[in-house]
């Protein structure tokens, strides 16, 4: 077969990756340069770029330099073969002459059915890392590869395969661990995590099972770069449907068992002698796989697996989930946020599970509700809290004291159809009190006096007719920046690593995000000073000052205020205006700003997380005198409404207590 003519193409967010910038900055640069290559296939939404033009191009205007990888050059020509599968197997050769892995049966025939373009590939590579690049560029090429493949090969995110990992580390309680099974590894990543939680062992035996025989050689490939020390076997078989045998019973197993198995078939294993706990039903097969892994531990052997949270309470499992509580094979289950893993709508579920026998089966069953441990990025995105998540299910396995964790009775728990959901399992806020009672009333009582107290300056104010404020001239902010009445300068990213949370010393610069404007968040992320002034000096994150005036880009969620709390940094997403005073007042230029028909008009209004362009904003123009004057209005307006915002929430927390009173039946009339 002869080598193609076609060229290797880009997308817009693939010229993003090369040059390390974001889809934007490519699409400003077509604006921008008329020798910019012309498209050659794709859409006018979704344009696609020859990869020889593209290089050229972004070499000549210095976009990138020679610090950018040959393999990042590698993986669009990887990426344009289109098929998840044949870019597995270009992959999986890549790895195997890297490594000197050998394929073994069924995995020799894909790579032995490699086209002439695809044998291209992988000579490259091989010269890439002749020239000393490094077996790294695997895991470059893998990582790009699961990233845009995530629908076809499930991806464990490494904090979670590291936290799978340290609590069954947790469960052990010290005891050595030599031999670690992944009985459906995929391309092997909990096993990795495995050989970093126990790189000490100098005996650690590291098996995996895999049916897709590209993933299993990818899997060996990833185990001779990442673990070389350590002892690997990989079977490519189906574990479940042929349970192969193992060397031995294991210490531990790590699993991601998928949540469908089409070949799985309860009729013809309904003789196995794996389902000690019960036939799962056809439509049950993670408690098939719950109890494949039972079978495959040592008599103190510990699992951790992650499993859909309807294998909890599906009915159709409650008999086998109501002998695996009285075996005491069940040590508890941990409630993830949504978004920690695949499926990313729903949050999945930890099962820690032990050989039976290892515990009295009287002992009672964890259970941890982490659906919380979120936080907000510096781009303004809810992330999982991998740190918070990771310190709250040590602890609880630790048996510390930990919010949102309960030991409960397994009695208990067979009493109740064996629903093993954790939030059903965990007890609420403590019973509310008459103190909390007279505590909200007196919180609602202050409120309401600033509201009072506010009310009577803004009665005196009487509006204008229409016409008068019709006829004013207006200004855009872009004007006024050229003027040089304020000046414009956005937010940023923070620098991983940089942002902290939790604990925040009294120096520590606090850092607004896009959903922390005014309300604040569950948990302030900081800066330490000094590198928040290095930040600033440097021109990468802008510190505010007093009098400053900070808005949010999104048309959804438009908030102006004027800064109060200075010094803070500013994330993604905000802007910040600084005025100069003689010129115009910050709380007159806030009041105009937060107009809602401001907001309108300087929206693309293209779809819902549209953006704001600031510059379009227009402020009315009036004399200095006058802009202190109605900005002196503007800062009692402000005042009135955050005490209504602070009425408001102490009413509702007003409301919440007496509805638990009653709720519980202990609220009566006073006499």
């Amino acid at each position: 077969m002869a080598e193609q003519d076609v060229p290797v193409t880009l997308t817009l967010a693939g010229i993003g990756r090369l040059a390390n910038v974001g889809r934007a900055a490519v699409s400003n640069w077509r604006r921008r340069h008329d020798d910019f290559p012309a498209p050659v296939g794709g859409t006018d939404s979704s344009p696609q770029f020859s990869l020889p033009d593209i290089e050229d191009w972004l070499r000549r205007h210095g976009k990138v330099d020679d610090s950018v990888s040959g393999w990042n050059w590698l993986w669009p020509k990887v990426e344009d073969l289109g098929d998840w599968e044949r870019m597995g197997l270009v992959l999986a050769a890549v790895g195997s002459e890297l490594t000197g892995v050998r394929p073994e049966g069924r995995e020799q025939a894909g790579l032995a059915a490699l086209t002439v373009d695809e044998r291209a590939l992988v000579r490259e590579a091989r010269t890439l890392a002749a020239e000393d690049q490094g077996s790294n560029g695997f895991g470059l090429l893998r990582h790009r590869w699961l990233a845009v493949q995530n629908r076809q090969v499930a991806a464990l995110p490494q904090p979670l395969a590291d936290t799978m990992a340290a609590l069954a580390a947790a469960l052990r309680d010290g005891e050595p661990v030599e031999r670690v099974l992944d009985p459906t590894c995929g391309v092997g990543l909990l096993l990795e995590a495995a050989a970093r939680k126990w790189r000490e062992c100098g005996s650690l035996q590291l098996t995996g099972v895999e049916a897709d025989p590209v993933l299993a050689l990818l899997t060996r490939v990833g185990l001779a770069v990442a673990a070389p020390a350590a002892r690997a076997t990989v079977l490519c078989a189906d574990a479940l449907l042929t349970a192969p045998p193992l060397p031995a019973p294991v210490d531990v197993v790590l699993c991601n068992p998928p949540a469908e198995a089409p070949g799985w078939s309860a009729t013809e294993l309904a003789a196995d002698s794996r389902w000690r706990y019960g036939l799962p039903a056809q439509g049950d097969p993670e408690l098939a796989w719950v109890q494949h892994i039972l079978s495959a531990l040592n008599t103190t052997g510990v699992a951790v697996v992650l499993l859909t949270p309807s294998v909890a309470s599906r009915r159709s499992g409650r008999r086998i989930r109501a002998s695996l509580l009285r075996a005491g094979a069940i040590h508890g289950l941990i409630a993830l946020p949504a978004g920690a893993a695949s499926p990313y709508g729903v949050g999945l579920h930890l099962w820690l599970l032990r050989a039976p026998g290892s515990r009295t089966p009287e002992s009672p069953v964890l259970f941890v509700d982490a659906a919380d441990c979120r936080h907000t990025s510096s781009g303004g995105q809810s992330v999982v809290d991998w740190d918070r998540l990771r310190e709250r299910a040590l602890a609880a396995v630790r048996g510390d004291a930990v919010t949102r964790a309960a030991q409960v009775p397994r009695a208990q728990l067979l009493a109740e159809d064996a629903d093993l959901t954790p939030t059903r399992q965990l007890a609420w806020e403590p019973p509310a009190t008459q103190v909390d009672l007279g505590r909200s009333w007196a919180v609602l009582d202050q409120a309401m006096l600033r509201v009072r107290d506010g009310m009577p300056s803004l009665r005196s104010l009487r509006a204008l007719d229409d016409v008068a404020a019709a006829e004013s001239p207006r200004v855009t902010v872009a004007e006024l920046e050229r003027l040089g009445a304020l000046t414009v300068t956005p937010g940023a990213p923070l620098p991983p690593g940089e942002l902290r949370r939790g604990f925040r010393p009294a120096d520590a610069i606090e850092v607004l995000l896009l959903r922390h404007p005014r309300h604040g968040q569950e948990e302030v992320p900081w800066l330490d000073s000094g590198e928040a002034a290095r930040l600033d000096s440097a021109g990468l994150v802008p510190l505010t000052a007093f009098g400053d005036i900070i808005v949010s880009s999104y048309a959804a969620e438009h908030e102006v205020l004027v800064e109060m709390h200075a010094p803070r940094a500013l994330g993604a997403g905000l802007f910040r205006l600084r005025t100069d005073p003689e010129q115009l007042d910050p709380f007159y230029l806030a009041s105009c700003l937060r107009l809602s028909s401001n907001a309108w008009r300087a929206g693309s209004h293209a779809r819902a997380s549209a953006r704001l362009n600031v510059r379009r904003m227009r402020v009315v123009q009036r004399s200095l005198m006058e802009q202190r004057e109605l900005g002196q209005m503007y800062r009692q307006i402000a005042e009135f409404r955050e005490a209504a915002a602070a009425f408001g929430a102490a009413a509702a927390q007003v409301d919440e207590v007496l509805g638990a009173l009653l709720g519980d039946g202990r609220l009566q009339r006073g006499s």
